[in-house]
């Protein structure tokens, strides 16, 4: 979670900007990454001396004896201008970090069009010191100082673009439960959250990966793989899954659902994704196979179709989907339900409050769950009413008190889901429950909760009513006594 102290020092990062005239939060974010990014090759050429420094022979030293200069601990004591001349001329570090990594690489890639735009060395040395002052030595920490920077683009993107927040990635990320033998997946990646906290939580619950060479290998490259559309979220994205530690994603820019994209197939086993939300697209420029079983214009029913393409048969699925999926009454909203019901395997619908999006977007949602099995298998669809997420449900998403279930579900969330088997016998009145496949198809594929979920009533006992009515006769007589008094005293 942000802290003050951090969130204190962003801003002043973001104010420096501002005073600079460097007002784009999109512009302003990958400006601060790329200095982050310098920071942290300095961390790794430290740990690589200190192997040096106990006899241990280290390959490829990111600085040669030539570029100490570019290292952040000699930077940061340079004067505002012989830092900012290192910085920007022609063989500096700016074009260093771009080319750093070689062709064919994702962050070469996308680094080759990166724009290094802070105007002087008065601004540089500023935002230097600052961001020198924060502990970068903690995952955590970079997680929640990006995690803050990335909330600045306070507004919708283009084409229905809004940030997940982290809390919510971690949560779909954790109820799949990646392995090292996964190859992880999210078609409309951004700035590669999901892929992100899924490499974090191999970090921490699968460290045997950095013990073999071939897992590491993997790990390092072909095991995470994102697309996406926007030049600037891809840069952000590449730099984003570098400083967590890996060191070649596989990102592409792509548009997911165009036929550019046409025949990517089964190229993952877990699959994460909150796609933008954009209304309607051609279908002529929508790739055709995404066009069955039932032709749809609409990008969230076209989403589910391709990450169903791009699964691996086994490979399973954590993806948001706004409500209407869940009941919408066309052919074809109704046609994808019954392809996730009836030939594949539906496990969860986690429907969220309409708060947890905000300040980008007040729409309702919900988590799907499900498992390509292009054979069946849906027996129990869990369904959990979501009510809270530990931060207030406004603008200002501030957060509630923790160790509260009415504050937070999200424990609760992961522990009825890793016991699903004691959910079978929950009324349809608690929080969560099952419903067998049966009901759901005799309900048109229904999946929002409100169709199954019980609601409970308190019974109300009133006095009867010749006593309400004493009660209210005894009351008129009493305010007609004040209003005699009141004449009296007028005369």
């Amino acid at each position: 979670m942000i802290t003050g102290t951090l969130k204190s020092k962003i801003d002043r990062v973001w104010d420096a900007f501002a005073a600079g005239g460097v007002t784009n939060p999109l512009t302003v974010i990958e400006q601060i990454s790329y200095l982050l990014f310098i920071r942290r090759l300095d961390q790794l050429q430290d740990a690589k001396d200190e192997m040096e420094s106990l006899g241990i022979a280290v390959d490829n030293p990111i600085f040669t004896s030539e570029q100490e200069e570019f290292r952040w601990k000699n930077l940061r004591d340079k004067a505002p201008s012989e830092m900012f001349e290192i910085v920007t001329r022609h063989n500096g570090l700016f074009n260093f970090i771009k080319t750093m990594n070689g062709n064919g690489t994702a962050y070469a890639r996308f680094m080759k069009d990166a724009v290094f735009i802070i105007p002087n060395g008065g601004l540089l040395s500023k935002v230097v010191d600052i961001i020198d002052d924060i502990n970068m030595d903690d995952r955590d920490t970079k997680g929640d100082l990006y995690e803050y920077l990335l909330s600045k683009l306070t507004t919708a993107g283009r084409n229905g673009q809004f940030r997940t927040p982290r809390h919510i990635i971690k949560m779909m990320v954790e109820m799949l439960e990646p392995t090292p033998e996964d190859t992880i997946c999210d078609p409309a990646c951004g700035t590669a959250g999901f892929l992100m906290a899924a490499g974090e939580y191999l970090r921490d619950n699968h460290p045997e990966i950095f013990r073999d060479e071939k897992m590491r290998e993997k790990f390092n490259g072909p095991m995470f793989t994102g697309y996406d559309f926007d030049a600037s979220m891809l840069r952000i994205a590449v730099m984003n899954m570098v400083l967590h530690g890996v060191e070649n994603p596989n990102i592409e820019a792509r548009d997911s659902l165009t036929q550019a994209s046409e025949g990517i197939s089964e190229i993952c086993t877990k699959l994460y994704a909150n796609p933008p939300f954009k209304g309607s697209l051609d279908n002529d420029i929508v790739a055709s196979d995404l066009l069955k079983p039932q032709a749809s214009k609409k990008t969230e029913l076209l989403f589910i179709n391709l990450f169903l393409r791009l699964l691996k048969v086994g490979g399973r699925c954590a993806c948001i989907v706004p409500d209407g999926v869940l009941f919408g009454s066309t052919k074809a909203h109704v046609a994808i339900r019954k392809r996730l019901v009836d030939d594949q395997k539906l496990e969860a619908v986690i429907s969220m409050p309409s708060g947890v999006f905000k300040p980008y977007a007040g729409v309702s949602t919900a988590i799907l769950i499900f498992t390509r099995t292009d054979s069946g298998g849906t027996e129990n669809v869990w369904f959990y009413d979501m009510q809270a997420d530990g931060l207030s449900l406004d603008d200002k998403r501030t957060p509630l008190e923790n160790g509260k279930h009415e504050n937070n579900n999200i424990p609760d969330i992961l522990a009825r889901w890793k016991s699903s088997a004691a959910e079978a016998d929950r009324a349809r009145t608690e929080q969560s429950f099952m419903v067998p496949r049966e009901e759901i198809a005799g309900n048109k594929y229904d999946l929002s909760i409100n169709r199954y979920k019980e609601l409970v009533y308190e019974e109300e006992e009133y006095d009867p009513p010749k006593e309400i009515l004493g009660r209210m006769k005894d009351l008129e007589k009493d305010i007609l006594a004040d209003l005699n008094e009141l004449e009296g005293m007028l005369g």
